[in-house]
């Protein structure tokens, strides 16, 4: 049975749940959701998921909210990018929750505030408290790459596709690849695994289709 991904390409939660789905060769399709347009806020949606956010994940019968769990769920189904044993599960979980609290609940409001507003309604004071924060954990995953290739362990894992969920879209949120050295690197090795895709070439919907 083929799993469903409500998403849309704009959405790095979306993002972090396609991309693990795709690298653990997992089979699914994406199902569009018009979130400029009111879709999330359906009422068709909301019978999906009462919290009006995207992604929701439909696998064997079962529905899923909030992208860490599809990327654990992800994980045990194939084995792959979890865990090794339980002290380094828990490392993994900490770094995803890291990410939710620290990085992709900042990046993905400032990315919004700063792209997809009208310009006249961008409030500037809270973009700029919103950039220092991001800034922060720029700075908190750049000092812990300069030594290792992954988050976790040796290789790749949930946690690292959580925490780039946001770090490949080109929109302007205040990250630039060059000024982040050991973050360049660890994006180009997720880049090189086999099945990576931009977010924009994994689920549909970009700027470009509402331009």
């Amino acid at each position: 049975m083929t799993i469903r991904l409500y998403c849309f390409g704009e959405s790095g939660n979306a993002y972090k749940a396609a991309l693990t789905l795709t690298l653990a060769g997992l089979d699914w399709e994406p199902v569009y959701v018009d979130f400029f347009n009111g879709g999330a806020r359906s009422p068709d949606f909301l019978a999906l998921n009462p919290m009006g956010e995207v992604p929701v994940m439909i696998a064997e019968g079962v529905t899923f909210t909030q992208s860490g769990t599809m990327q654990l769920w992800a994980a045990e189904q194939s084995g792959r990018f979890g865990g090794r044993d339980a002290a380094e599960t828990r490392e993994v979980l900490r770094w995803m929750f890291w990410d939710n609290h620290k990085m992709s609940g900042q990046a993905g409001s400032l990315r919004f505030l700063m792209n997809f507003l009208p310009e006249e309604k961008r409030p500037q004071e809270t973009i700029r408290w919103l950039s220092g924060r991001v800034k922060a954990a720029l700075q908190t995953l750049e000092r812990v790459l300069l030594d290792r290739d992954w988050l976790v362990g040796d290789g790749p894992t949930t946690a690292d596709f959580a925490c780039c969920g946001y770090l490949f879209y080109p929109e302007p949120f205040g990250f630039d690849r060059k000024a982040f050295p050991a973050i360049d690197a660890w994006l180009g090795r997720i880049e090189a695994l086999p099945g990576w895709k931009h977010p924009y070439d994994m689920m549909p919907g970009s700027p470009a289709d509402r331009a």
